[in-house]
């Protein structure tokens, strides 16, 4: 640790770096900040630095207030979007109370408590998403105008969306953020940036980063970029489909050679898990109203809880390990959206996995057929149930689960919870445009 603060130093200080952001979460994955000057960056690595934790939704109470920002020197990053003039960087707190005992309102402890339960049983836990956004001509007006026409995989002459996708890329690259690929998605103006996997912790910092990364490239060209899960009705929504796994040390524990999926004992209760608990985990995934508009039939997003190796419309995917590379047996949770704070949500499919295989959850059978063409018997029939439709039935599986209540920590789960009910009973009091297009004349 010494080493890493002492190299921070250092390269503040060869650099000419003028300021150095302070970056944190709040409980909805809303990101926040604040700038010291390379004087005042010592003691925060040392001391870190009190803020007033009753601003921040889902920190601290007022009479309860001041909370420590404290710097994980590994986060150290610049930032070379912001230009060269007046160097800037940047590196993620924790948050702590005074006495320097986590805070339990803290996303980043949530996760961190997760993965130490994790590691009681052996494991490290991994992860790659898949971060889906549309590019806009500009963020208001109606209707919106995606920045090009293109589809799936389309190989376009040099216009501004491929190139401000591959800038943003570079300025990944540039960070120290490795990306696997990037190409263009199903919808118009939709961009697909696909990072290498590593540990969880890490992938949820990068997460925070790439999104900033993202709109921060679009809006230095007039450009606005969005993760919101579905800006667009008639075409598809933006996930952030997530590839996971557990490692036992150098080996990976999802992989069994004598199995005829290479899925071992560990990978299939962790699937089962999921898949068990997806409903209760809804929330956290797919915390907004608007994420509900994305999963739904006809659009290629999961709807129906179930597993299959090579059916993308099935919730969990597991992807072919490739050959003689077993460290690539994996799972993809489709689930997820952009929107979500990523720290939480990989606390929830990891602590769903995890007591999968503690209660030696039995895996269900594979789903062979395209579940959107069957019937609701025929689900039934299958034992196939499905994912909440709507934010208000999400709340609802949530406020009903021990697993997300120990997950989450009571501080986290009852304001969540509490937030989220009240979005809910907004949007419920709300008249849209497509009620008084519908029924305005009747």
């Amino acid at each position: 640790m010494e080493r890493q603060q002492d190299y921070v130093l250092r390269t503040v200080e060869e650099r000419g770096i003028r300021f150095i952001q302070l970056w944190f979460t709040d409980v909805l994955g809303v990101p926040k900040t604040f700038n010291i000057t390379p004087a005042e960056l010592e003691n925060a690595l040392e001391e870190g630095m009190t803020f007033d934790g009753s601003a921040i939704d889902g920190f601290s109470r007022v009479q309860e207030s001041d909370v420590l920002a404290f710097p994980d020197p590994k986060t150290f990053q610049l930032l070379p979007y912001l230009g060269d003039e007046a160097p800037v960087a940047r590196v993620v707190c924790d948050v702590l109370n005074l006495d320097g005992s986590p805070f339990e309102g803290d996303p980043r402890h949530v996760l961190r408590r997760t993965l130490e339960r994790a590691r009681s049983l052996g494991f490290s836990f991994y992860v790659a998403p898949e971060l889906e956004y549309f590019y806009f001509e500009e963020a208001s007006g109606a209707p919106l105008v995606p920045l090009d026409r293109g589809s799936y995989f389309d190989l376009t002459t040099n216009d501004l969306s491929t190139e401000l996708r591959q800038l943003t890329v570079l300025t990944l690259e540039e960070m120290g953020i490795p990306v696997e690929y990037s190409q263009h998605e199903d919808s118009p103006g939709q961009h697909e940036i696909d990072l290498r996997y590593t540990d969880a912790m890490t992938m949820a910092d990068t997460v925070m980063t790439v999104r900033m990364v993202v709109k921060e490239v679009a809006a230095q060209r007039g450009v606005h970029a969005t993760f919101m899960p579905k800006p667009l009705g008639g075409v598809q929504g933006s996930g952030m489909h997530t590839h996971v796994s557990l490692f036992d040390g150098d080996t990976n524990a999802f992989y069994d050679d004598s199995d005829a999926y290479h899925l071992s004992d560990v990978a299939r209760r962790f699937i089962a898990g999921v898949l068990r608990h997806a409903r209760e985990t809804s929330l956290v995934t797919n915390q907004w109203i608007n994420s509900y508009k994305r999963l739904i039939v006809g659009y290629e997003a999961p709807v129906y809880i179930s597993w299959a190796r090579n059916n993308r419309s099935a919730l969990v995917r597991v992807p072919p390990t490739k050959k003689g590379k077993s460290d690539s047996t994996r799972i993809e949770y489709r689930a997820p959206d952009c929107a979500c704070n990523p720290y939480l949500a990989f606390a929830a499919i990891l602590g769903a996995g995890l007591t999968g295989i503690e209660q030696g959850y039995e895996l269900p059978p594979e789903a062979s057929a395209n579940l959107y063409e069957l019937t609701p018997e025929q689900r039934m029939a299958e034992g196939i149930g499905a994912l909440p439709g709507s934010l208000g039935e999400a709340v609802e599986m949530m406020e009903r689960s021990e697993l997300m209540a120990t997950t989450l920590g009571e501080h986290v789960f009852e304001w969540f919870t509490r937030n989220k009910r009240a979005e809910w009973a907004d949007y419920k009091a709300e008249v849209t445009p497509f009620e008084l297009q519908r029924y305005l004349s009747l």
